[in-house]
């Protein structure tokens, strides 16, 4: 992956403009587990009071007084609790949010090289799940790295304070603990980077399938799709059984140690019970204690856990904000042409590609307000080239012109303003009619959209639709046909007005009568707009002011179509086969 990197991103910058929360929360977290460590003390009380007093009403008030305060301690501790839980779910989520909107923003910022690079399941990945991982992380961090310590020095200290030996039995057994735990992190750590790749690997099988519904319907590969699926998903789950199983041992292994602790403590207090050295109440207290201490450790095991996974996550999300755009904005916004493109010596490869260019020394002119059509065979780099003018690709050599200015030194967001791009492929999105054609242009008026609608010969379909401007039009436009998603797109190009229109094969649906009037409609309404056009039709191109033949990443011919029937074989050959297979006319 070619990507260039800044200066290594911290994502604790993310939390800042939380810090009073993130401050908050972890003294709220002490709060809680200073009440909590009270609780043992206080039922030592009552109970060596109930062993030792043969007094009722001294028992019952005893009883009573150390119940009231135990009360108020879990009341004040819960309390505690309920606003630890609420300021670090606030620093979380607003850690999580900033970070999954700079992540998309970056994401947007990319070139279509780098965003290849990621792939689409692998982007969603990071911008859903590993975000959310590190979000839980940072609400984890900020309850449980508090509770944890105070947990284990709390309770050793007041288990000290009960009985020096059985602090002893405490700090004896931890080391154990602190070992197991550090075993099982760093054989876990390496796997979960590997379950992250996995899950990256489902998600793009999910995307595949579920968009390329259409494809895999009509060639009867559901059985394909999903065998695909099943490998992807067996393998996801099997790695993070892997990781699952290692995590699962370290509960019993921190159990066993706990329980022998408790079992030496109680074997320790029986005997200075014996001794009258110590009281029952004490033993209980002890042995509270130390269950305390040990599950303080099991919790350090948990954000263990959770660091690892986080660490696995933060480097994938960090590896996305410190991607530096290839293609770098320029800083010209205005000019003094307007509609016209020029390539001079232009060549061109595909980032990573290797062997033959796709683009090999290309030169060409196009004035305002003409209509330059593009033809060639599959393959001969018709797209590649039309790409390169709203600059979604860098050239390897020669330059390319948009009204004068070399695209490299435009403000991108300027540049691709004055161009309306029209796909091969149809993208819209879920949602109305009308929202998909304001693509091209936020603040359009009504009129406008059905004016550019009616432009694109849209407006017919549209207004037949149930509600109108207002019909829904599913995700990908899964409820349009072919021909009318490329008219929708079509709208929404002419809807920016834009001084250039590029049209990548983007008529192929539609039938020669209605192209025939959309061709009309731009020459009356946009007459000062440049068109260019890649198709693969002669007839969609045989009216185009210069049309430019393409093969083997060369232009091999430029003029207008009586010229070219004269001077270009290539050309000659083209129009008779389409003319003669069709009996003079290409219906598509």
């Amino acid at each position: 992956m070619i990507l260039n990197k800044p200066a290594k991103i911290k994502l604790s910058r993310y939390l800042k403009p939380y810090w009073l929360f993130a401050i908050v929360s972890p003294l709220f977290m002490a709060g809680e587990v200073m009440a909590d460590l009270m609780q043992p003390k206080l039922m030592s009380q009552i109970v060596n009071t109930v062993v030792e007093s043969g007094d009722v009403e001294t028992v019952l008030a005893t009883i009573l007084m150390t119940g009231l305060k135990m009360l108020g301690l879990v009341t004040i501790g819960g309390i505690m609790g309920l606003l630890c839980c609420y300021t670090a779910s606030v620093a979380s989520q607003g850690f999580g949010s900033d970070l999954r909107v700079d992540a998309f923003n970056k994401v947007m910022s990319l070139s279509q090289e780098q965003t290849d690079d990621f792939t689409t399941g692998s982007l969603i990945t990071r911008l859903t799940n590993d975000i959310t991982s590190l979000q839980d992380l940072v609400q984890m961090i900020l309850r449980m790295m508090v509770r944890a310590p105070i947990f284990m020095i709390g309770g050793l200290t007041m288990c000290a304070g009960l009985d020096v030996k059985f602090g002893t039995v405490v700090l004896f057994s931890l080391p154990f603990q602190v070992l197991i735990v550090l075993i099982m992190v760093f054989k876990a750590f390496p796997i979960f980077s590997v379950v992250q790749k996995k899950l990256d690997k489902v998600n793009s099988v999910v995307q595949e399938s579920v968009t390329g519904a259409r494809v895999v319907k009509a060639y009867t590969r559901e059985e394909h799709e999903i065998n695909r699926f099943n490998v992807a998903n067996m393998e996801f789950r099997d790695t993070n059984m892997r990781v699952l199983m290692l995590m699962s041992t370290l509960m019993p292994c921190l159990m066993i140690v706990m329980n022998l602790s408790i079992l030496v403590i109680i074997y320790i207090g029986g005997l200075e019970v014996e001794a009258k050295a110590i009281n029952v109440g004490d033993v209980m207290a002890a042995v509270q204690y130390v269950s305390q201490v040990l599950m303080s450790v099991m919790m350090v095991s948990m954000m263990f856990n959770q660091f690892a996974r986080g660490r696995a996550c933060a480097d994938r999300v960090r590896e996305i904000l410190e991607a530096d755009p290839v293609i770098k904005s320029g800083t010209e916004t205005e000019c003094s042409e307007q509609g016209t493109v020029r390539f001079e010596n232009v060549s061109f490869q595909y980032p990573g590609a290797k062997g033959k260019v796709v683009l090999d020394n290309i030169s060409f002119s196009v004035n305002k307000g003409e209509t330059v059509a593009i033809i060639g065979a599959t393959g001969s780099g018709k797209t590649s080239l039309v790409n390169l003018i709203p600059r979604f690709y860098d050239t390897i050599g020669g330059n390319v012109y948009v009204d004068g200015v070399n695209v490299r030194d435009w403000d991108l967001h300027a540049l691709r303003q004055k161009i309306g791009y029209v796909l091969q492929k149809s993208e819209l999105f879920s949602g109305s009619v009308n929202e998909n054609i304001l693509w091209g242009d936020g603040n359009a008026s009504q009129e406008a959209i059905i004016s550019a609608a009616k432009v694109a010969q849209a407006d017919e379909f549209i207004s037949r639709m149930p509600d109108g401007y207002e019909s829904y039009v599913a995700e990908k436009g899964a409820s349009l046909s072919g021909g009318q998603k490329q008219r929708v797109a079509i709208s929404r190009a002419v809807l920016r007005n834009p001084e250039i229109i590029i049209f990548d094969d983007s008529t192929s649906a539609l039938d020669l009568g209605t192209e025939s009037k959309l061709r009309q409609a731009l020459h009356t309404e946009f007459a000062d707009t440049t068109v260019i056009m890649i198709a693969q039709r002669i007839a969609s191109v045989m009216y185009a002011d210069k049309i430019a033949v393409l093969e083997n990443g060369k232009i091999t011919a430029f003029a207008d179509h009586d010229t070219l029937m004269k001077t270009s074989e290539t050309y000659r050959d083209i129009y008779n086969s389409q003319m003669q297979s069709n009996g003079g006319a290409n219906n598509g």
